[in-house]
């Protein structure tokens, strides 16, 4: 909670930032990128950090886009069609901002869901979250919509995920969820074999997080798949 505060009222919280070669808006009540490394992380996951090859093609979904950095340069690196969800209305406007800097708005949508609720059941060949992946407790309700790109009270928005993610893609598509050891990984693999899943590691990066301290945290990049498969 005190990260997602600072990060809200720092002095040097930028109006526009400088992140994979690209200038991005970055408005009021939106996640900062520029305040920690899970974006970055999560672009090297992907293939996005340097553009093709690696990165995901086809239909694109990011969960809790944020600003839209990962959604927007999926559209530049030839993704057809990209949705960019958020549970905060400032992320969508702020996603939508991005994807117009960048010219890829016909082929980007902004769109407010709660998890997959606003999708209309839609099917996607990549679904991706880089998730609030500190477990808060079960009873906490949050201060303001910025403490839900930090926090998941009780990890209900990942057993959420989890559940529904494997219906929201195509029949080779992918579900993909960025988590960290900041997070309860056990409790993680825990809610998902009760909910009939399997975790299967794509990646991981260990990285020392010196904006908060000089702790070593470990970034897992982690495809979601029915425990049949």
């Amino acid at each position: 909670m005190r990260r997602s505060r600072a990060s809200l009222t720092r002095e040097d919280r930028p109006a526009v930032f400088r992140m994979a070669g690209h200038e991005w808006d970055l408005m009021d009540e939106v996640f900062a990128p520029v305040f920690s490394p899970s974006t970055e992380t999560a672009l090297g996951f992907l293939g996005l950090a340097d553009g093709p090859p690696g990165a995901p093609s086809g239909s694109f979904l990011e969960i809790g886009c944020g600003t839209g950095v990962v959604a927007v340069l999926s559209a530049l690196a030839g993704c057809t069609r990209v949705v960019a969800a958020d549970i905060s209305l400032p992320a969508v406007r702020n996603a939508e901002m991005n994807a117009a800097r960048h010219g890829v708005r016909e082929r980007l949508d902004a769109v407010h869901s709660d998890l997959f609720s606003g999708l209309g059941g839609e099917r996607f060949d990549t679904v991706f979250w880089s998730s609030n992946y500190v477990r808060a407790p079960d009873t906490y309700s949050y201060g303001s919509i910025h403490e839900a790109a930090y926090v998941d009270p009780g990890y209900r928005a990942h057993r959420r995920f989890l559940t529904d993610g494997p219906g929201a893609v195509t029949a080779d598509g992918r579900v993909l969820l960025h988590f960290s050891d900041r997070g309860d990984v056990a409790r993680l693999y825990e809610i998902a074999a009760e909910c009939g899943r399997e975790l299967r590691t794509v990646a991981s990066e260990r990285i020392t997080e010196g904006e908060y301290g000089s702790d070593v945290v470990e970034h897992l990049l982690l495809q979601v798949v029915a425990a049949s498969d």
